[in-house]
This record gives structure tokens, C-alpha cells and sequence, in this order.
């Protein structure tokens, strides 16, 4: 139970060590107000919806302010996760110190069930004391 126990602490905590450190981007592509595209690999692609419309004065098209924005979210994990113990300032060692001196035998269980008075006989009963105060329990 102890090293099933050991074995998925460990598994948690690479984890969380794992995911503390990934860093990724998410681009989403809005049309309007309504989500068209999400990509979290690459750029999302886009809808295509230019409009165009003709200019009064001449043959020329002008193209207007696209209705369509992208928005990227950029998530940034840690760099730098060696600590070193002369980093903490000294209340922060002191805790640490006590904290593992404290709890280092903490789950280690007893080799063997220690009875102190297996080699011991009770005392020989003379009289039945309840019965010579006729106490009974009820």
C-alpha cells in the first residue's frame, strides 16, 4: 500500500511539474462577435470576409475595415525551477530543517507488534468482588 501510494504521489507531482513548466499560445479568430476559429498549434484561420465595395468617383475598389479580429492568448510557463537551499531566507531553513527532522520516521511502520505483557500472568482471582458487594451491571 505504501509504494502504491509512493508511486502515484510521484506520478502527481511530475505532473504538476510538467504543467507548471508548458508554455503554449491559443489564437482564436472572431467574425463579428461569434467565434469562427481556434487553434492552439498554429494561427487559426481566417474567414475570408473582405468586403469590397465600389468607389463613386472611380473604377477603383476600395476595401473596407474588416469586420473580423483575432485575439491571442499567450500562456508562459516557469523558467527556472532549481531552488537552492541558500536562497530561503533563514526562517524559511529553520521551518525546513525541522519540518524534515520531524517527519522523516513518521511512516515507517513497526517491524514487529511489541506486547509488553505477554510474559506476564494476571493475578489469581479469590474472590469475585461484585459478588461480595452484590454490584451487578445491568
Amino acid at each position: 500500500m505504501k509504494s502504491f501510494l509512493s508511486k502515484i504521489s510521484a506520478f502527481l507531482l511530475a505532473l504538476l511539474v510538467l504543467m507548471s513548466t508548458v508554455s503554449f499560445t491559443v489564437h482564436n479568430h472572431y467574425c463579428g462577435t461569434f467565434l469562427v476559429n481556434t487553434s492552439v498549434l498554429g494561427e487559426a484561420d481566417n474567414c475570408k470576409m473582405m468586403m469590397a465595395v465600389k468607389d463613386t468617383s472611380g473604377s477603383c475598389a476600395a476595401v473596407e475595415k474588416s469586420c473580423c479580429t483575432d485575439e491571442v492568448l499567450h500562456v508562459e510557463g516557469q523558467d527556472e525551477l532549481k531552488l537552492s537551499f541558500s536562497d530561503l531566507d533563514l526562517d524559511q531553513q529553520q521551518f525546513l530543517i525541522s519540518f524534515v527532522y520531524s517527519f522523516q520516521d513518521l511512516f515507517e511502520g513497526l517491524e514487529e507488534n511489541i506486547i509488553p505483557f505477554r510474559d506476564y500472568s494476571p493475578p489469581p482471582l479469590i474472590r469475585d468482588i461484585q459478588v461480595l458487594h452484590e454490584t451487578y451491571l445491568i
